[in-house]
């Protein structure tokens, strides 16, 4: 074959590829892997399809404050309870009515299971809980005697 014969070759479309494309399923995946590992070692199996979502915990001088992701969760399908120093907020975000078909799903639907033990107690009789854009706040303050006074040096 010399240099000058062209080789012939089928039309194809041209496809355009996204590399990063499968990233947001491995750190689903990922994601999943890790709450199992955290639930183990933790010593909290939940049951098949549960899940713990997603929070945040903040100390302040005067109370424990709890941020749960919540989204698309209807606040009568969310219990709050509160024993001695511990937490636990438990419910279900249930599956919406699709009218189409539904080609990839990453949020999460089922039962919820948050559980938190905290380092000091809490006032149990003012914890105050509310929901608002899909983030459930639970507010727990700290007894009298456990919050810091200031002392004024003379």
């Amino acid at each position: 074959m010399e240099m000058t014969e062209l080789v012939r070759r089928e039309d194809r479309d041209l496809v355009s590829v996204d590399p990063f494309a499968g990233l947001v399923d491995l750190q689903a995946e990922f994601d999943r892997w890790r709450q199992r590992w955290r639930d183990l070692l933790s010593g909290e199996i939940l049951p098949a399809g549960a899940f713990v979502p997603l929070a945040d915990v903040e100390e302040t001088d005067d109370a424990y404050v709890v941020e749960i992701e919540l989204p698309g969760v209807d606040r009568r399908d969310i219990e709050v309870l509160t024993t001695g120093r511990r937490l636990t907020v438990t419910g279900e975000r249930k599956e919406k009515e699709r009218v189409g078909v539904l080609r990839r799903r990453t949020r999460r639907v089922g039962t919820f299971r948050y559980e938190i033990e905290f380092p000091g107690e809490i006032a149990e009789d003012e914890v105050t809980a509310s929901l608002n854009d899909g983030v459930l706040t639970v507010r727990l303050p700290k007894p009298a005697a456990e919050r810091p006074r200031k002392v004024t040096v003379s």
